[in-house]
């Protein structure tokens, strides 16, 4: 079962976070077909959040075909995002990881290792479309 978090400082907004969470968590198989998501009323006591943003979050993701509600009983994944490439995932986390380790090393803080990252993401997406 996935383990919804908030993050105040991303100005995104609370629905909208979930949406991603689940996104991700699909596409990056730890959520798999016939998985129940947890309740409004868990996500609710846990991050101390209005209902309706659940049911907000959870309405997307079912108009996006990715989860279905069932009255009375849940709602539940119905399809996942991974792909092929799901395989180097691993290989590509451990990089990812000594990457990191050596961002923290030489000094960046969080946001800084986030902004390096987002920036030479971008800049490294927009070369591939030239």
């Amino acid at each position: 079962m996935i383990d919804f978090y908030l993050d105040g400082r991303s100005g995104v907004s609370p629905y909208l976070q979930l949406v991603q969470q689940v996104r991700h968590a699909l596409r990056l198989g730890l959520l798999r077909e016939g998985d129940q998501l947890p309740t409004v009323k868990d996500v609710v006591a846990r991050l101390a959040i209005n209902p309706n943003t659940v049911l907000k979050a959870y309405r997307e993701l079912e108009h996006e075909g990715l989860v279905a509600a069932r009255p009375g009983v849940g709602t539940f994944v119905t399809r996942t995002l991974t792909d092929a490439s799901l395989a180097a995932h691993g290989g590509l986390r451990r990089d990812l990881r000594r990457w990191l380790a050596k961002a923290r090393l030489a000094g960046l803080d969080d946001e800084s290792i986030e902004a390096l990252f987002m920036t030479t993401f971008r800049t490294a997406s927009q070369e591939d479309i030239a």
